[in-house]
Formats: C-alpha cells, sequence, structure tokens
C-alpha cells in the first residue's frame, strides 16, 4: 500500500463512540496517574513561566476617595455589588466571597472568548507543574469517577508504584481518605486529597469490585509519569496485523503526551527498536493532547536532517522559525496514528513529518488546536495561561481549527468493535512492510 497525500483514501464509516471504546482512550487521558487538568488537554506552553507580581493597592489623597482611573473603578463596582449581595440579598447562605472572586475571573475568561486561555487555580497548578516534568508524588493509579457513581474508582495501579504494592485492585472505590468521607468528590478533589509528601502515608478505604471493604495505608513515593509506551493496543499489549498475527517485524511506540521526560523515553524507544532490526516504526499520537513546545521541537528533529519544524506568529506578525539539524535517531520508516483527539503538540509533530516527506499519516483529521499558550504565575500560586501566538506547519499552513488531513483516512466501525481490531495499525503495518518490500527491491544487485 503507497500513501496518496493529495487524495485521501477512506475506509470504513465514521464512529466516534466506536473509536473511545477501542481505544479506552479517554479515561486514561482523564485520570492518568491521578491527574485530571482540563486544561492541559489540547495545550501547548512554552516552558518558562513568568512571575506576575501582587497589583498594589489603589492609592487614595486627602479629600478625594476616587479610583484613579476609570478600570480601577470598574473592578471596585465588583466589591460594592459583592457588599450588597452580603447586605441585602434574601439566601444569605449563598453568598460567598471565593465563589464570587472566582466567578468574576472566569467571567474575564469566557468574554475572551478564546478555550486556550484560562486562569488555574494554586492546587491545580501545581499538579500541571507536576505533570509536565514528568513526575509527582503520590500513590499511582489512574482513577476515573462513573456518571452514576458517588464515588471515584481506581481504573488500574501503575506496576511497580506503591498503589500496586499495597493491593489496590481496578475497580475499587475510594470510600474515604484518612478517615474523610469521599462521597460527592470529584476526580480532582480526590487528586489533592490523595497526592502528597513522598515518604508521607495516607489512608484509604476502599471497597473492592466483590463488595469486601479494607482500609489500606499506602506511603507515598515519587512516581515517574511515562509519556511513552511500546505496548501494543492488542490483548496482551500485542501489535496484531490484518491476519491476526503478531507483527514483530514492526516497532509500536506510543507517545501519550509531551513532557520534559518524552525525548529520552522516545530515544529509548527507538533504539530498543533497531536493536531488534524492525523494518519500520508505528508512531501512535491518537488521542495526545499535546505538552510542552521545546520537547516537541525537539522529537521531530529526532526524525529529520534538515528543513523547518514550525513557524510561530505572534500578535504582531513577527515569524520565528524551528529548523531541524543534521542528524537523525533513526532511518526507519515511519507511520504516524491520528485521530481527531490528537492536538496540539501531537499536530505539530504530525505536520512536521508528513510535510517534510518523513512519515505518512494514518486515521482521520486531527482536533485542530495552532495555539502556542504561556504560562503567567500568579501571586496566590495559581497561574493564567495565556495565548500568545498561532504556529503554522513546515509549509505555511495554519492549523487552528482546521487540524492535519491524514494522508489516509482510517474510522472505526462497529464492526471492528466487535472483532477487537485497530484497522488504523493494521493499515500502518500493511503500509511499512509494503515500503519495507520496495526498498529491498530497489536496494536488490
Amino acid at each position: 500500500m503507497t500513501a496518496q497525500p493529495t487524495e485521501p483514501m477512506t475506509s470504513g464509516s465514521n464512529s466516534n463512540t466506536a473509536r473511545n471504546i477501542l481505544l479506552g482512550v479517554i479515561s486514561i487521558l482523564i485520570g492518568v496517574l491521578l491527574v485530571t487538568v482540563g486544561f492541559l488537554g489540547r495545550m501547548i506552553v512554552e516552558p518558562d513561566a513568568v512571575m506576575v507580581p501582587a497589583a498594589p493597592a489603589a492609592s487614595t489623597t486627602s479629600g478625594s476617595s476616587s479610583p484613579s482611573t476609570s478600570s480601577e473603578a470598574d473592578f471596585l463596582i465588583l466589591e460594592e455589588i459583592l457588599q450588597i449581595f452580603k447586605e441585602d440579598y434574601v439566601e444569605q447562605d449563598r453568598i460567598n466571597d471565593e465563589y464570587f472572586h472566582a466567578a468574576a475571573i472566569n467571567g474575564m475568561f469566557e468574554a475572551l472568548d478564546d478555550s486556550h486561555s484560562t486562569y488555574i487555580d494554586p492546587q491545580t497548578y501545581q499538579m500541571a507543574r507536576d505533570d509536565f516534568s514528568g513526575a509527582f508524588q503520590g500513590i499511582g493509579a489512574t482513577v476515573d469517577k462513573l456518571p452514576d457513581s458517588d464515588f471515584i474508582i481506581i481504573v488500574r495501579p501503575l506496576p511497580g508504584t506503591p498503589a500496586e504494592a499495597a493491593g489496590v485492585l481496578a475497580g475499587d472505590l475510594i470510600l474515604e481518605v484518612d478517615g474523610e468521607s469521599a462521597e460527592g468528590w470529584s476526580v480532582q478533589e480526590g487528586v489533592i486529597r490523595i497526592r502528597g509528601p513522598q515518604g508521607a502515608p495516607v489512608e484509604l478505604k476502599i471497597r473492592h469490585p466483590d463488595g469486601s471493604e479494607e482500609l489500606i495505608t499506602i506511603i507515598r513515593d515519587e512516581i515517574h509519569i511515562a509519556s511513552v509506551s511500546t505496548f501494543g493496543t492488542s490483548d496482551g499489549g500485542r501489535l496484531l496485523d490484518s491476519d491476526g498475527e503478531e507483527a514483530t517485524d514492526i516497532a509500536y511506540i506510543r507517545i501519550f503526551s509531551f513532557t520534559r521526560r518524552t525525548p529520552e523515553e522516545l530515544q529509548e524507544a527507538i533504539d530498543a527498536a533497531e536493536a531488534r532490526g524492525v523494518s519500520g516504526i508505528l508512531l501512535d499520537v491518537r488521542s495526545n493532547p499535546g505538552g510542552l513546545l521545546v520537547e516537541t521541537t525537539q522529537i521531530a528533529d529526532m526524525f529529520l536532517d534538515d528543513g523547518v519544524i514550525v513557524i510561530e506568529v505572534d500578535r504582531d506578525g513577527n515569524e520565528l522559525t524551528a529548523s531541524a539539524q543534521p542528524g537523525q535517531s533513526t532511518l526507519l520508516p515511519i507511520v504516524m496514528l491520528q485521530d481527531e483527539f490528537s492536538a496540539s503538540g501531537s499536530e505539530l509533530l504530525a505536520a512536521a513529518l508528513q510535510e517534510n516527506g518523513r512519515a505518512t499519516i494514518i486515521g482521520t483529521p486531527s482536533f485542530g488546536k495552532g495555539t502556542v499558550n504561556h504560562v503567567r504565575e500568579l501571586s496566590n500560586g495559581g497561574a493564567v495561561y495565556i495565548s500568545i501566538a498561532r504556529w503554522l506547519t513546515p509549509d505555511r499552513n495554519l492549523i487552528e481549527g482546521l487540524g492535519v488531513t491524514p494522508d489516509i483516512v482510517v474510522e472505526f466501525t462497529i464492526e471492528d468493535i466487535d472483532s477487537g481490531r485497530d484497522v488504523q495499525a493494521e493499515h500502518g503495518i500493511d503500509m511499512l512492510r509494503d515500503l519495507a518490500i520496495q526498498s529491498s527491491i530497489a536496494t536488490a544487485p
């Protein structure tokens, strides 16, 4: 099978539900490693945060209490309104300073009408910093919350973590944390309560799938977040071809997100693939929401000898171009898998490899998030994620709102789900094998 860059092919019919069931990616991305931070999804950020000092109090002069600017007056009106709420509103139990201050902040971002710019509260921002570093301190488990449940559920304890060692099981419900009922908690509330300093204990009351309850004490540790996996998409972590046979001649590498550890993890996976003597790499960025900009461009550079990786355009129209440097981590042919949940950094990588002729893209059109966000830390320990630039592909194509169009469109059907087939991966395997045959013919004496 060969790529048709200008005329994408289609296989199957569209089924979002089918894709979600087959890949199982939504719960993984939502709950991975006790982290559920919605703003992390579909973001690519510059790594260096800038601290914003606390604003000085408005000064007044003798004989006048008028604010110095109309802007200050506008914000003082908010305080006046809140005071009226406190003095006059009939249901005083609904008046909460913290809630209304948060509502005012959120209202500013709603007025901005940019889904990529947002305010992050201090606790959530601390979790985000840990996620981008590739490590955090906690128990090491994937969690989620089912729509009809009052309690957080353990999706799975991660191998080699304190949660696994303590006997936490997939399907366990978390009833209490350190003696406090967890009923009604959001996943984020559970994450905040369960995380803690390395070496500190946390006591969980668990209800196992068989209905038995157990009190488990877990000593927290540093948990390294693996952003790269080489386990296939079929049962047992195998990569199966269209005949249901294990494709040992192809290396499968999945990138879940782009953290500070991702380039190192990816290089290890590539080295292992080269040592196995495989004929190609199936690079999977399905449901990859993005991550750090520098690390994303480093990964693109690993597969390129030259050429443009990405063009960043700021608000004044100034352009900054990132280009590949000589030297590749591997010369093996690459097929990339993407879907409609592939966003931001995964789109940057896909476009860079596609438009430089380094990889063929298989799957469905990507999400369409082509915005660079900058972190501005606030005096309260929170932060603002603000859009500072758009980026263009090497061929100067806009990604924002459009996404990356695959060379070959392959969609899942209900029949694929019923048979447990990953047809996107199967197409990728077929293509890599075709490329290997073509290469052997071209180099034959």
